[in-house]
């Protein structure tokens, strides 16, 4: 099947990069020292479970140069969503479907109204990687997998397609019939991981050990579930307390990508996670002081700018 990678960053650099070693037709949309890279020495993941190289990778950073896709991986950043989700329209013919692997809760809307709703499909990329440096994706420890499903009945056979894709490859798939349940799972770890491993500049080791900030945590997983009941996503009754025992397990040293990015001076997520539950628990009457103070705190980093006192 032929596969389209926009953002080739972390996420869409591994999980294409994998597709790619397995034989599928993938083109990456890149730019910038990473895309020069990757034309010139293909793509290298750096891990210590699972390293490997393609020598040779399809890249571009002009989509309309490519065609239609049966798929296409939307990987882009979140604060890159809007400026990206136009250029998704030469790729998409009648039956192409894009799955976005945003973090957060807003990039179906976001790509829906680009390219239509009938084309998007809602997924969760689970994984830690970024780019090293230019042509090369770092995998930190856990174990990558990918979550999707069909928004509508017709996008059921390319999905399908994509998942038998998934397993040739050897990465880990999973086909969901309610894949906005997913997203929103997801959502509730990874608002409060990327919050607080933010906020505390820790991993999430002394962050669940130490009594104050693993009570944080819980009241932070608390008042994400409690927006998603607010607007109709039905999770488990016990979802902050599961999320509680999934990061207990994570190794010690597991940390959120916005961690990375703020030591790094980039840009942050953040409106789009805890700044989403804010504004989220705001309209629908939930209050949500943890991820307030979260925004609010690091509001002078989420430009990439240090903070000036």
């Amino acid at each position: 099947m032929r596969i389209v990678v926009m953002g080739a960053g972390g996420v869409g650099g591994y999980f294409g990069g994998l597709l790619a070693k397995g034989g599928q037709d993938v083109t990456f949309v890149a730019r910038g020292a990473h895309l020069a890279a990757m034309r010139a020495h293909g793509l290298t993941i750096e891990s210590e479970t699972t390293p490997f190289h393609v020598p040779a990778v399809q890249a571009t950073d002009d989509p309309a140069t490519i065609g239609t896709a049966d798929i296409v991986l939307f990987a882009v950043k979140l604060y890159d969503m809007a400026s990206a989700a136009p250029t998704l329209a030469p790729l998409v013919g009648p039956g192409t479907v894009v799955v976005t692997l945003q973090n957060g809760i807003d990039a179906p809307e976001i790509v829906g109204r680009a390219v239509g709703a009938d084309h998007v499909a809602p997924g969760v990329a689970r994984i830690s990687a970024l780019i090293e440096r230019p042509g090369v994706i770092r995998h930190n420890g856990i174990p990558p997998s990918i979550i999707f499903g069909p928004a509508r009945p017709a996008q059921a056979a390319a999905l399908a397609a994509l998942k038998a894709a998934c397993d040739a490859a050897g990465l880990t798939a999973i086909l969901t019939d309610d894949p906005e349940r997913a997203v929103w799972e997801k959502f509730v770890f990874l608002a409060s991981m990327s919050g607080l491993t933010a906020l505390t500049r820790h991993s999430m080791g002394p962050i669940r050990t130490n009594p104050a900030t693993r009570a944080l945590l819980l009241e932070s997983l608390a008042e994400t579930a409690a927006v998603a009941a607010a607007v109709g996503v039905r999770l488990p009754a016990d979802t902050p307390e599961r999320t509680l025992a999934f990061m207990d397990a994570l190794p010690e040293g597991a940390r959120a990508s916005m961690l990375e990015d703020l030591e790094r001076g980039r840009r942050l997520e953040l409106p789009w996670l805890s700044g989403a539950v804010a504004r989220l628990g705001s309209a629908n009457g939930v209050p949500t002081p943890i991820h307030r103070t979260i925004a609010a705190a690091l509001a002078l980093q989420v430009d990439g700018a240090p903070a000036k006192g």
